[in-house]
């Protein structure tokens, strides 16, 4: 299980690096373009958007993977670990409501626009909706994952709060890069 989750894990940092770069030479071929040559690729922008798009919501699912997306702990902190636990799994439940939410939108749209084409690139704009439907899909293989761990007791009571604080990061990196100095 371990293997199959790394191997998707760098598939979709391959292709989030591919979409970043790819993003970067359109626009920036095109700014020379227009100021140097006075022409420009029609396409780019267009180009440009969709893959940023797709950069942005692939970025969501490698977030959540690692717990980096915002949230506010103060209040679950305080609990006791029965609550805690109880806070998680409702938290879980929530997400899987709102992701099954955005499956159904996506799926809906998805469908409605698998005959309309973009006006610059020709790519069907099922191709731009259909982000909603891979999002929602593998956030949900995350978060069922997360919630089976909490149910079944598989994570570490102090494990529980999954937010990870910009400060004990900026502290932690510190602490580090200072003892990696004293060892050179």
């Amino acid at each position: 299980m371990r293997k199959i989750s790394k191997m998707l894990e760098q598939v979709l940092n391959v292709f989030m690096v591919a979409a970043l770069a790819f993003m970067v030479i359109l626009v920036f071929g095109n700014v020379v373009l227009r100021y140097a040559f006075n022409s420009g690729i029609t396409w780019s922008e267009e180009m440009s958007r969709y893959l940023f798009v797709w950069l942005s919501f692939l970025g969501a699912i490698a977030a959540l993977k690692e717990h980096e997306h915002l949230g506010v702990d103060t209040l679950v902190r305080r609990f006791p670990i029965k609550l805690q636990k109880a806070a998680v799994i409702l938290s879980d439940l929530l997400i899987l409501w709102v992701l099954s939410l955005v499956l159904e939108g996506s799926w809906k749209m998805t469908i409605i626009n698998m005959d309309s084409t973009a006006p610059a690139t020709g790519l069907p704009l099922a191709a731009v909706y259909g982000t909603g439907i891979v999002i929602s899909i593998a956030m949900g293989f995350i978060t069922l994952f997360n919630l089976y761990r909490v149910v079944f007791n598989k994570v570490k009571d102090e494990d529980l709060i999954l937010i990870k604080d910009t400060e004990e990061s900026a502290f932690t990196y510190e602490h580090e890069f200072k003892e990696g100095e004293k060892q050179a």
